[in-house]
């Protein structure tokens, strides 16, 4: 009778483990999935971007960006409209609430950075360029933050790495206006130097994109 309970409680101890696993499981593809969501949106619309820079020469352009998280929030409803709603875990959570914190700082970023001269009673963010503040510097540096902290969460190194490089790198190559000695390296045409450094952003955050959201979600999805 003795073993049979003894036998009755590790079944029960298997159970609950796997019941835990699986759990755990569900809750890593989905936070997973949507990282990958977020990547490919980020992607697909610096591309699209990218593109309408190209062909209208107009930066105005960037404000797109401001459609960013409807986008992510409709295809992650939209990829997720047939199954059970994953349990909400604590890395999960973090995951979700530093990637919102970031949206949230970036687009206030943005918004202040253009609101600015009207607040001051200028035309244009001319004395702001002088002194090399730029929106797209520090969004970087946020971005390469949340990747990094990402990393910490996920308990992956590699991210926290790229996280640091990407973001302080890419402060750095603006800092110092890399851009447009690439481009007068290539012999760009001067003519075309302001539609190309208006694209190169938009390269840039679709790689990270890639590289710091698109990559680790991809891994996490296929987590056995």
């Amino acid at each position: 009778m003795e073993e049979k309970e003894n036998l009755t409680a590790e079944r029960s101890l298997e159970i609950i483990t796997e019941q835990i696993e699986r759990s755990r499981k569900m809750v890593a593809k989905d936070t997973g999935e949507l990282l990958f969501i977020s990547g490919i949106s980020m992607v697909a619309i610096a591309v699209l971007i990218g593109f309408c820079i190209y062909f209208t020469g107009n930066l105005a352009c960037y404000i797109m960006y401001i459609f960013l998280p409807t986008i992510i929030y409709v295809a992650d409803r939209y990829v997720k409209r047939n199954r059970p709603q994953a349990p909400t875990g604590f890395v999960g959570y973090l995951v979700d609430k530093t990637w919102h914190t970031f949206g949230t700082f970036a687009l206030l970023y943005f918004v202040l950075f253009n609101m600015y001269p009207f607040v001051m009673g200028q035309q244009s963010t001319e004395n702001l360029l002088q002194l090399n503040i730029t929106p797209f510097r520090t969004i970087l540096l946020l971005m390469g933050m949340t990747i990094a902290i990402n990393g910490h969460i996920l308990k992956s190194r590699w991210m926290v790495f790229f996280g640091i490089l990407s973001g302080i790198g890419g402060f750095v190559w603006e800092m110092f206006n890399m851009t447009q000695g690439l481009l007068g390296w290539m012999g760009i045409d001067t003519s075309e130097k302001s539609i190309a450094y208006g694209m190169v952003p938009n390269i840039m955050i679709a790689i990270i994109a890639i590289i710091g959201l698109m990559l680790p979600g991809w891994m996490l999805k296929r987590q056995k």
